[in-house]
């Protein structure tokens, strides 16, 4: 497991554990190359229905860094062998939120899909991302593409 230790310059975000996850480990890359950090459900086993969305809590509260956001994506192996996606991929978590990280999970299979207590449900890809000012315009500059819209720049 990678400690502060192992990057004493990096990004650091700080992770609380709820009443309702005492026993699962923090999130985790899975190879060093990763981009993502697994997070697990916290919550007893239970059957997701085809169709239906669900909340799940990962018993975690972050503390992220100023404009650094965790974006919540699905797990890849879920969706291709379960069905199980994350509704609003990518989910954005702003640094000021401080409630229990949950995942929203969707069941497009035709079949029940159990999720169970420590199952690694998605995974989470930190950014930092800028806060621009917002200014109206009485008018903008012009480009070659101007207003043209979906596929207007061609094929392939």
């Amino acid at each position: 497991m990678e400690t502060t230790e192992d990057h004493p310059e990096g990004l650091r975000v700080r992770f609380q554990r709820l009443e309702s996850n005492p026993d699962l480990p923090l999130p985790s890359r899975a190879t060093e190359g990763a981009a993502g950090y697994d997070v697990r459900s916290a919550e007893d086993d239970f059957e997701l229905a085809p169709d239906e969305t669900r909340a799940v809590g990962t018993g975690l509260v972050m503390e992220l860094p100023a404009q650094v956001e965790c974006q919540v994506r699905p797990r890849s192996g879920l969706a291709f062998r379960e069905g199980i996606i994350v509704p609003n991929a990518p989910g954005t978590i702003d640094p000021d939120y401080r409630g229990e990280l949950k995942v929203l999970l969707r069941n497009l299979s035709r079949q029940p899909v159990r999720i169970g207590r420590g199952d690694r449900i998605a995974q989470l890809v930190f950014a930092r991302f800028e806060a621009p000012v917002v200014v109206e315009a009485s008018e903008l500059g012009t480009t070659e593409r101007a207003a043209g819209g979906f596929g207007s720049t061609g094929r392939g």
